[in-house]
């Protein structure tokens, strides 16, 4: 037995979800992330409580729905937590899930040692912090962000509501993913103006420190053009199939969690502190209108942010927490 990855295990479902002695647990794997997936029911076992563990087909991409049969399950289940290769984190499924009172937690393409060194990371603290900064984001009407790499957007935020992934996911229809460390939003429709430069990682293609970034212009909300190396035609290739709509930007995020690293994993890359991340594609589980079946996160390095003209990060140190 993997003792190391069944402590993180018993951390996720006991603190981060307070699984409950009898409470019901549905765990969503796939063969990639079966690993995980059995590490967790052990973990649920030895709380006492009463687990499920479904393993489906992996998804195509992030944001892809699960069969029928999964979401029926998700629905029925008080706990669900959900290690797969690609995320389901911004599905009809979890959206459906948490409507019907569950507590759902996703984990997409989490690997063994993200799961041992972040939920290891203080989440009360974590969350006090990311509490914070939504708030800040939440007061705001315009964010602008540079970074060193070349990037400079403006994202107008009026009337938004900031979304806190604080990893402590406790109450009925709540859900996050983790390990978690994030304050998020979706800016205004068709209204970001700019570019953005991914020199962090991109989801779905992976850790880009030493490769050719990725920079996209924006233009009335939507990537007008992906430019950059063997990175950027393989974020095309994802996107281009779906339309106009993939090309939404949907959604920006400051990283709260001061044990995260940049792996190349973007469960973990988003979280990481120093870092923002912009999102394409699907925002409807923000409380937008673009439903299409793929949101892919792209992360920026040293970025300084302003909002309403005031500093909140400057090259990658948060300033207003």
């Amino acid at each position: 037995m993997d003792r190391a990855l069944l402590k993180a295990s018993t951390i996720a479902l006991r603190d981060c979800l307070k699984l409950a002695s009898g409470e019901s647990l549905l765990i969503v794997t796939d063969a990639k992330l079966r690993r995980i997936g059995t590490s967790l029911r052990d973990a649920a076992l030895e709380l006492g409580a009463d687990p499920v563990l479904i393993e489906m087909q992996a998804r195509g991409r992030d944001g892809e729905e699960p069969p029928e049969s999964v979401s029926r399950a998700m629905m029925m289940s008080k706990v669900v937590v959900a290690p797969t290769a690609r995320s389901l984190t911004h599905t009809a499924a979890r959206r459906e899930a948490c409507k019907a009172g569950s507590r759902v937690a996703t984990m997409p393409g989490i690997r063994r040692d993200t799961m041992i060194r972040c939920l290891s990371a203080d989440y009360y603290r974590i969350a006090e912090r990311t509490k914070r900064m939504t708030d800040i984001l939440t007061a705001g009407s315009v964010l602008r962000v540079t970074s060193p790499a070349g990037t400079d957007i403006t994202l107008p935020i009026e009337g938004i509501k900031a979304i806190a992934s604080t990893g402590l996911i406790h109450e009925a229809g709540a859900f996050g993913n983790l390990p978690s460390g994030e304050a998020y939003m979706m800016p205004v429709e068709g209204a970001a103006e700019g570019v953005f430069v991914v020199d962090g990682s991109m989801a779905g293609i992976g850790n880009l420190e030493g490769k050719k970034p990725i920079t996209i212009r924006v233009e009335k909300g939507c990537a007008v053009a992906i430019e950059g190396g063997a990175a950027a035609k393989a974020l095309r290739a994802k996107l281009e199939p779906l339309g106009r709509a993939a090309m939404n930007i949907a959604e920006f995020g400051i990283g709260t969690n001061d044990a995260a690293r940049i792996t190349g994993s973007i469960l973990e890359d988003e979280k990481v502190m120093g870092t923002i991340h912009i999102a394409l594609g699907n925002n409807v589980s923000m409380g937008g209108t673009v439903n299409v079946p793929v949101h892919l996160d792209g992360i920026v390095r040293k970025p300084t942010v302003e909002l309403d003209g005031a500093i909140i990060m400057e090259r990658g140190k948060l300033l207003a927490t």
